[in-house]
């Protein structure tokens, strides 16, 4: 094969290999390398090390006391054990049938002591209060499952309205089946700005238009969510082998159809890992933005955090954790089953 460009105009013992380092390279490492160190003194990323480094020494027993192993142990043994029960006063609870009690549950009698102030002695005084409660062995983690439930459907949902509106973003967005430049970069650039808005500010805008609720958490999933599918699908289809779609087109398939047996197949295995990454992130996602008042889990979550209940986090958490594990084993089995 004959040699080109620079080596072709020179015999082979003048050939040299291009020198590994240059001046230039070496300036730009040392500039890069500043603004690292720039950039770790604002971000404190000094402290950050300082206090990692000695919450180590305290963990290994070969340092003095640690703020930062302090705090862990102290949250690390308030989560141990989780909540499972729950407690309600029976006078609180609307409707409430003492005849009818949810199963497994039962009434308990509990005194508390109370501190009011006294309007003509100025004086506080102490007083037993007798209440009656209704205990349910198992109440708090039902209300977590259903909590968590709800989660699951809002991150569901959310992928599905994503799915509806990346679909026509990636026929679009692709360069070889848009049927005009400018609807190509129509779509691309609504893809990129659905990306760009983060969901829990969509889900602060539409809590204001719909109300409290899953609809807010649906739509802001989704509209973000559809950013991402929409490149991700744009892109798979670009890259999807050129043979088999030149073939169809030669035998005078349309677009369309060229996409349905050509595009399709190829790209089915990485559309469904892109989907199952996008709604295991939704699931975690769902979590977070239920703080602003867009429903599942995440505004209990925010409660239970504020009044330091760390027992009933412990239980929000390993709810979180195994519906995050469970839906990754059934969307395994479902990748694996179709491809």
């Amino acid at each position: 094969m004959p040699e080109t460009g620079a080596l072709a105009a020179k015999p082979p013992e003048q050939w040299q290999l291009q020198p590994r380092g240059s001046l230039r390279r070496l300036l730009i490492g040392l500039l890069v390398i500043a603004l690292l160190l720039f950039s770790a003194k604002r971000t404190e990323i000094d402290r950050m090390l300082l206090l990692s480094a000695e919450a180590a020494g305290s963990a290994l027993g070969i340092g003095g006391p640690s703020q930062v192993a302090d705090g862990v142990r102290r949250v690390s043994s308030s989560l141990w054990p989780p909540q499972l029960s729950e407690r309600r006063e029976v006078a609180r609870i609307e409707g409430f049938d003492r005849k009818h009690l949810p199963l497994g549950s039962h009434l308990e009698q509990e005194q508390s002591l109370t501190r009011s102030l006294d309007p003509t002695t100025l004086q506080v005084q102490t007083q037993v209060v007798a209440r009656e409660v209704l205990v349910q062995p198992l109440g708090y983690l039902w209300r977590v499952a259903g909590l968590m439930f709800e989660t699951v459907e809002m991150a569901l949902w959310g992928t599905l309205v994503a799915l509806l509106m990346a679909f026509p973003l990636a026929y679009f967005g692709a360069r070889d089946y848009a049927p005009h430049p400018l609807l190509h970069t129509l779509a691309r650039g609504t893809s990129s700005l659905l990306r760009s808005i983060p969901d829990l500010v969509s889900a602060l805008f539409l809590v204001l238009a719909f109300g409290f609720g899953p609809i807010a958490g649906v739509l802001a999933l989704g509209a973000h969510s559809a950013g991402f599918l929409g490149k991700f699908f744009a892109e798979s289809i670009e890259n999807a082998e050129r043979a088999p779609q030149d073939a169809l087109r030669a035998a005078g398939a349309r677009d369309l159809q060229v996409l349905r047996y050509a595009v399709w197949p190829a790209v089915l295995p990485s559309v469904i890992g892109q989907v199952q990454y996008i709604l295991e992130r939704n699931v975690r996602t769902a979590t977070v933005i239920g703080i602003v008042g867009a429903g599942g889990i995440g505004q209990e979550l925010k409660g239970r955090f504020e009044m330091f209940d760390f027992g009933h986090v412990a239980t929000l958490l390993l709810a979180i954790f195994a519906s995050v594990v469970l839906l990754e084993h059934l969307a395994g089995r479902l990748r694996a089953r179709f491809i």
